[in-house]
């Protein structure tokens, strides 16, 4: 997909904009003169209020360029006036971005807020609520864990990386539930049973 460096579009912003508003000031010239250039000057502005940021800080994301990633998504000045599914995004970048710093309390609210959007597919509310249920899980919150699982097997998932994830986190859920189950009959060794160590192995968060 085509895009237009976010600098480069500042640059273009303000070139048409001022082209065609001084002339017409400066040098009396009619405003239907510099109407063409005010015209693209203003597209190129709604669509920087509409789209901001968001796909050049995906890709910076994808090439593990997180401080990069920050510094581009901070160029959305404006995230409340973004398109519907950008915004999300926005949100979902965030928390991400969040995460990665290892920053789990912010992470989880950025996250919060864009389940409060509407999500474009089946596919991005799967991704976030497998996200918060991690969050939930690693934090020993298990019951609400569960309830984020329950929402994951209402979504039709298209994706094979977050169908994978799913089932990873589906035996995470079996094998603490036959964890307990046999700490409850009296084996104390269960403990033990997921990993060497006692560790739980969950999945991958995206």
């Amino acid at each position: 997909m085509f895009q237009i460096n976010i600098y480069l579009r500042f640059a273009l912003i303000a070139l048409f904009l001022i082209g065609g508003i001084v002339p017409a000031f400066i040098n009396g010239l009619s405003f239907w003169w510099g109407f063409p250039f005010i015209l693209v000057g203003l597209i190129l502005l709604a669509g920087y209020f509409l789209l901001g940021t968001i796909n050049s800080t995906a890709l910076l994301l994808q090439q593990g360029k997180i401080d990069e990633a920050e510094k581009r998504l901070a160029l959305t000045f404006w995230p409340q006036l973004l398109y519907v599914a950008n915004r999300s995004y926005y949100y979902m970048i965030k928390g991400n971005i969040a995460l990665s710093k290892k920053d789990t309390e912010a992470g989880e609210m950025w996250l919060r807020k864009a389940q409060e959007v509407k999500l474009p597919s089946d596919n991005e509310k799967a991704m976030l609520e497998l996200q918060l249920a991690n969050i939930a899980a690693s934090k020993g919150k298990w019951s609400q864990a569960q309830l984020h699982f329950r929402n994951l097997k209402d979504l039709k998932i298209t994706e094979t990386a977050i169908k994978d994830q799913v089932k990873q986190f589906e035996k995470a859920l079996e094998s603490r539930g036959q964890m307990k189950a046999a700490m409850r009959m009296g084996n104390p060794g269960a403990a033990g049973m997921m990993q060497p160590g006692g560790k739980r192995r969950r999945p991958k968060m995206r």
